[in-house]
């Protein structure tokens, strides 16, 4: 008998989708997260990765880019306590959280910039958190591509907000260009480290780029360049071509427009 190709292609979405089931039923993270109150297993990523670096501190205040559902934002108010200040972030609208400002907008817009200068008003931000990551295609290469840019996204609008001296962590895909990502941001913090939360599933290519102690002003060579310059010339150093002309083949991931790899 011959399967014809919707029939196939079906079956295998079921299979995927039963698997999927299968493996967040059985996931302790994720019961604990719900037992807890906390939106995401994510959130358990966050805890363990505070436990290990300590980057946030009571009274601190903490932007969240990619806050959506709220989980790093819910962990992070607990961390700074009531002195605290936390801000989260996403194109998505994120249900309120107790205790943090959560606000609808692109992170790359001057509006949404000026909005968390109105609510910091005389206050200094003192860490940027960030889960960020895009609407998966299922295509690796494409995933990690996007990722990569995204936190790098999150690497400069960091130094551009923060005071010196603060925290940064943000979630990157392992592969192709990781290294200008490191690279950029060893220019900006005094320590840069990679950290993987037991909390990330083992299948998961997963790691998180955690930055301490921002420097006053960026060194090396390309000091007067931005994180997403340096990365894209350490891409071309390493054969990857990102292209910069418009293009009708766009999509809208996270908080800008990125074009799709071939």
């Amino acid at each position: 008998m011959i399967l014809d190709p919707i029939h196939n292609s079906m079956s295998r979405r079921r299979s995927m989708s039963k698997r999927w089931y299968q493996e967040n039923k059985r996931d302790p993270w994720r019961r604990d997260a719900r037992a807890k109150g906390y939106r995401a297993r994510s959130a358990y990523k966050l805890k363990q990765i505070q436990e290990k670096f300590r980057l946030l501190r009571r009274g601190d205040a903490v932007l969240d880019i990619g806050c959506h559902p709220g989980g790093w934002t819910q962990v992070a108010v607990e961390e700074v306590g009531g002195d605290g200040l936390v801000i989260g972030v996403d194109l998505l609208a994120t249900s309120a959280v107790e205790g943090a400002e959560v606000i609808v907008g692109d992170i790359t817009e001057g509006e949404t910039i000026e909005r968390i200068g109105e609510i910091l008003r005389e206050r200094e931000l003192n860490a940027v958190i960030s889960d960020i990551s895009p609407r998966l295609t299922g295509r690796y290469d494409t995933d990690q591509a996007i990722s990569l840019e995204l936190s790098t996204m999150a690497l400069d609008v960091a130094c551009e907000l923060m005071a010196p001296g603060g925290s940064f962590v943000t979630k990157v895909f392992q592969g192709a260009g990781i290294e200008g990502l490191v690279d950029a941001a060893k220019q900006r913090f005094s320590t840069v480290g990679r950290f993987a939360p037991t909390a990330s599933r083992t299948a998961s290519s997963e790691t998180y780029l955690v930055c301490q102690n921002k420097l006053p002003k960026p060194k090396g060579s390309h000091a007067g360049a931005s994180a997403m310059d340096h990365l894209r010339q350490h891409l071309a150093s390493i054969g990857i071509v990102v292209e910069n002309e418009d293009s009708e083949d766009e999509q809208r991931v996270g908080f800008r427009k990125l074009q799709k790899r071939e």
